[in-house]
């Protein structure tokens, strides 16, 4: 297995990540080829499609062990399922799969035509191994069921933010952070009302707490890392 390519975002660690692609496409990603793999090409007909599939390495759970059964954080981290049964990173082999929008194709001098997507749930700097065209005659099945994952749909939270704190973050990164803040990123076991988060997300360092349906922001601050 060869690494392709990187993806380039605003995630620069894993508190934070949406829990699944596609639920914050307000964050556009750029995927940038290993230089073996900067051949036009390769991506030819590419832009006739509106999705593609990701196949990438969860680089940051690697393990020399596995477990037959882990604990999902939207079943509160005390219920064991089956790794096949759950999308954990933590599984025999650390692969992940993502369905993410195409928003277009960048030409650059030096690294080669890069790809800009929406909707992508990998940190930045992930290695992807393969890219293929999502087809919507097959890989669509809205009358899927979803098992138990069904019973833990999230409900997006209002968010509170002060004006003066949201002129701190660019202005093309705010719809990105409002809807990561709106998809609750604690841990779902974890329900402290006074407790302060933060996170790290595009140079930033966000703080929030979160109250019932309500995160409040509490500070942004520039991430010195």
């Amino acid at each position: 297995m060869k690494v392709i390519a990187k993806i380039r975002n605003g995630y620069s660690e894993k508190f934070g990540i949406p829990r699944q692609s596609g639920i914050v496409e307000e964050e556009i990603s750029e995927i940038v080829f290993m230089p073996e793999y900067r051949d036009e090409a390769a991506l030819r007909g590419i832009e006739g499609y509106s999705h593609l599939w990701l196949i990438w390495e969860f680089s940051e759970a690697k393990r020399d062990t596995w477990s037959p059964t882990v604990r999902p954080p939207r079943l509160g981290g005390n219920k064991r399922m089956g790794v096949f049964a759950t999308r954990s990173p933590f599984r025999p082999n650390p692969i992940g799969l993502s369905s993410v929008k195409l928003v277009s194709t960048v030409k650059t001098r030096d690294e080669g035509v890069i790809l800009r997507v929406a909707g992508a749930d990998l940190l930045s700097g992930t290695p992807i191994y393969d890219i293929k065209p999502y087809l919507a005659y097959t890989d669509s099945h809205p009358e899927a069921v979803c098992g138990f994952s069904d019973a833990v749909r999230d409900i997006s939270l209002g968010v509170e933010i002060s004006d003066e704190l949201i002129a701190k973050v660019p202005e093309e990164k705010r719809a990105a952070l409002l809807k990561l803040l709106s998809e609750d990123p604690r841990p779902s076991y974890i329900d402290d009302p006074d407790r302060i988060y933060t996170f790290s997300y595009s140079d930033m360092e966000i703080s929030f707490k979160c109250d019932g349906s309500l995160v409040t922001v509490t500070e942004i601050e520039e991430n010195k890392k």
